[in-house]
């Protein structure tokens, strides 16, 4: 592999996986479910997997794990990703994904482990008594991606230290065993609005988990809903600046500029060239307007589809079969490559 190009040999393709912990909102669908749909007319294969096994690292009601799988199917299709045109399954019906995982636990090292502040977050002071799958799922996460030799994955900021593990193992695999096999994976980091806050406090991440329904906008919301929470939607006294510059130290303003960006696909400068100088009490009902045009069809589209579990069974078989086409050659020539017998 040269240096300047690490990655020529290997057809581009595009792999991201979603834990299925329901309640998906409006950050979940400016950070990943929009960007997916959007990016299908690069021409790049794109993989997309409810990772149900990653979910499992904490315990899981069953009957939840299944609807909350098959809600987020809905959420992928409703907000446009083409199960035709991607690929579109849950994780747990690739086998690769596990086999593959195993090979790369024997290939990290506990250090790393150790070191991820998602461990450390979740875990906690608690460690001794944490799941093993909790520790070791950063080496399943590398396995969901080198296994399609995926060369590149869309991350929030808060999955690039997995993503720079997956190369570090990816890294280590080529030279433990003097090969050029897995791709080094490049973080795909882009959209106004990747980082979505909440409506109450703009200084913290719009979360399923916060107490407060209104501090997010769910994708199951009915049009009054997302108008409403958008109204009551946490400003301050100040209009709209005049320039991107005034929206520094105003964490709330900032919110929703970007959120109406991403939604009307524009830059924030843009919005503000549009809007600068207006009251909230303007600009507010323009956000709302916008996001029940935008966020209502997903919505409808959601509960169509979950309210046929079946047609989104199927959809999933199908993905898992397209899947597996490309993970299992790639499993057999790593099997081969450690020295398995087959």
């Amino acid at each position: 592999m040269s240096e300047s190009q690490p990655n020529a040999a290997f057809t581009p393709r595009v792999f991201s996986g979603i834990q299925p912990s329901g309640n998906l909102h409006l950050g979940n669908y400016l950070g990943a479910l929009k960007r997916f749909a959007d990016s299908q007319t690069a021409g790049i294969q794109s993989i997309f997997c409810m990772v149900d096994m990653h979910a499992i690292t904490v315990w899981q009601d069953p009957e939840a794990l299944r609807r909350q799988t098959r809600e987020l199917t809905a959420g992928f299709i409703a907000s446009g990703v083409d199960p035709e045109q991607s690929i579109l399954f849950n994780q747990s019906q690739v086998t690769e994904h596990a086999q593959l995982a195993w090979i790369f636990n024997c290939v990290a090292r506990m250090g790393w482990m150790q070191r991820m502040t998602q461990w450390k977050d979740k875990a906690g002071k608690n460690q001794q008594n944490a799941s093993l799958g909790l520790l070791a799922y950063p080496a399943l996460m590398a396995a969901d991606i080198l296994v399609y030799h995926a060369t590149h994955v869309p991350v929030g900021e808060d999955q690039k230290q997995h993503l720079e593990l997956t190369r570090d193992i990816a890294i280590k695999f080529n030279n433990d065993f003097g090969v050029d096999f897995f791709p080094i994976t490049e973080p795909v980091i882009e959209g106004t609005a990747t980082r979505v806050m909440s409506l109450r406090d703009g200084t913290k991440k719009m979360s399923k988990s916060d107490p407060s329904d209104m501090s997010r906008i769910n994708l199951t919301d009915d049009a009054d809903a997302i108008a409403q929470k958008i109204r009551k939607a946490k400003t301050d006294p100040e209009p709209l600046p005049e320039s991107v510059e005034g929206l520094e130290d105003r964490p709330e303003a900032r919110n929703l500029v970007n959120i109406y960006a991403a939604l009307a696909d524009l830059s924030v400068e843009q919005v503000i060239a549009e809007h600068g100088g207006q009251q909230f009490g303007t600009f507010k009902p323009s956000l709302a307007d916008l996001a029940v045009a935008k966020l209502e069809p997903i919505s409808s589209e959601m509960k169509r589809l979950t309210a046929d579990p079946a047609q989104i069974d199927t959809i999933l078989r199908r993905g898992s079969e397209r899947a597996r086409e490309i993970a299992a050659p790639i499993m057999e020539k790593t099997y081969e490559i450690v020295g398995m017998v087959r």
